[in-house]
């Protein structure tokens, strides 16, 4: 003889298939709760510079260089890093690095990762310099940082570059020398 259990009765019923519903919005809340940590400030990422690699083809090929600032009490390690940038509002670049490395506590790094600038992406960062200003360019970087205990770590920075200083640095020409200033008397 078989025995058939009673259907469950619905008051037994509803917190169960709350609870199922509820299951995969568990590992969510907690990573809310983590990421709430009291007193853990979010890593500083700024642009200390950009230098020339050697290219292939149409691609231009650079070395941004990233100043990663740690303001917290403990090391943040990395196993990886993104980054793209953005100029006068279009992408420009973008890249990638496997390296691993670890930003000390209370202390900064830098982190030198190779992007990539298609051929489509300066010819449009050309017509924009003929056609604006050329003096000061607008910049927008963003990215992260892979590893660590503590998971993915995101970044933002934006700023302007200076592109007649960018450009003397690059060329390796220094600044022309200051006039000197004119004197009320003549020299005797």
């Amino acid at each position: 003889m078989t025995r058939t259990l009673p259907p469950p009765s619905p008051s037994k019923a509803l917190p169960r298939r709350r609870l199922l519903r509820a299951a995969p919005l568990l590992p969510l809340a907690w990573l809310a709760g983590c990421a709430a940590i009291p007193g853990r400030e979010p890593v500083k990422v700024s642009l200390a510079g950009i230098e020339p690699l050697p290219g292939q083809g149409l691609e231009l090929r650079l070395a941004v260089k990233l100043r990663l600032l740690n303001p917290n009490d403990a090391p943040i390690d990395y196993d990886g890093a993104f980054v793209e940038l953005s100029v006068r509002g279009s992408e420009f670049a973008s890249g990638a690095s496997g390296d691993k490395g670890t930003v000390p506590r209370f202390g900064e790094s830098i982190l030198t990762i190779p992007v990539t600038v298609t051929a489509m992406a300066v010819v449009r960062q050309l017509i924009g310099l003929a056609t604006g200003d050329r003096a000061r360019v607008d910049y927008r970087l963003r990215g992260r940082l892979s590893g660590g205990l503590l998971g993915t770590v995101s970044f933002r920075d934006e700023g302007e570059v200076d592109l007649p200083a960018l450009t003397q640095r690059a060329l390796g020409s220094a600044p022309p020398p200051a006039a000197p200033p004119a004197s009320a008397s003549p020299p005797r």
